[in-house]
């Protein structure tokens, strides 16, 4: 085999330490255009954020109208007080939001892939505890700005649309297999939330 020259080997590594980034943004993500698409950005890109709302969608729509709808205006509205209590610096410790989040994945998946019937009030509680718990998460530490504020918007628009597009897929499901193969997803999710779990046992809290 022959060896790469030794010319070409230096201009891979300067071309990989020219690409390399900066800086590591941990927390909000900047798109370049604005505040508002910044917040869809981040919760487009944030698992922790997104796939619990999707579980909770997929679960009310096969409850019914009456929780999708409950459940599609709660979570991004209880989203926007814990965003506004964050910048307020009211939050809990990160090791508990983190604890916390952990729990919300292992219901959420649970419950889809349960499929019990479960009241609107408790449907709804359990949005309400997730739009708290993850929107503290997402602005902790964030100051209390309009470009925040902007952020925060932007996030709560898309966790409705999200949320809202789910419980439509599962609304007018009536094929067992179909019904089977949603249920599937949120045994994963239960069991994306034992790893969380584990992840925090051993290393501490995922939120900084």
């Amino acid at each position: 085999m022959k060896r790469i020259p030794s010319a070409v080997s230096l201009c891979l590594l300067a071309t990989l330490a020219w690409l390399a980034p900066t800086a590591a943004q941990a927390h909000l993500v900047v798109t370049g255009m604005g505040p508002l698409y910044d917040g869809v950005s981040h919760f487009a890109l944030s698992p922790e954020d997104f796939l619990p709302v999707i579980a909770l969608g997929f679960f009310a729509g096969l409850r019914g109208p009456r929780h999708a709808r409950s459940l599609s205006w709660m979570i991004p509205v209880s989203w926007f007080v814990g965003g506004i209590l964050a910048t307020m610096t009211l939050t809990p410790p990160a090791i508990t939001l983190s604890a916390t989040t952990a729990v919300l994945f292992l219901l959420a998946g649970g419950l889809l892939a349960a499929n019990p019937e479960l009241s609107i009030a408790a449907c709804v509680g359990l949005g309400a505890t997730l739009g708290i718990v993850r929107g503290m998460a997402d602005l902790a530490e964030a100051s209390n700005d309009r470009a925040h504020l902007l952020t925060l918007l932007g996030m709560c628009v898309a966790i409705f649309l999200v949320s809202a597009l789910a419980a439509s897929v599962t609304l007018p499901l009536r094929r067992l297999w179909v019904i089977t193969a949603t249920r599937v997803c949120g045994s994963w999710l239960a069991a994306l939330g034992l790893l969380l779990a584990g992840w925090i046992v051993r290393y501490g809290a995922i939120i900084n």
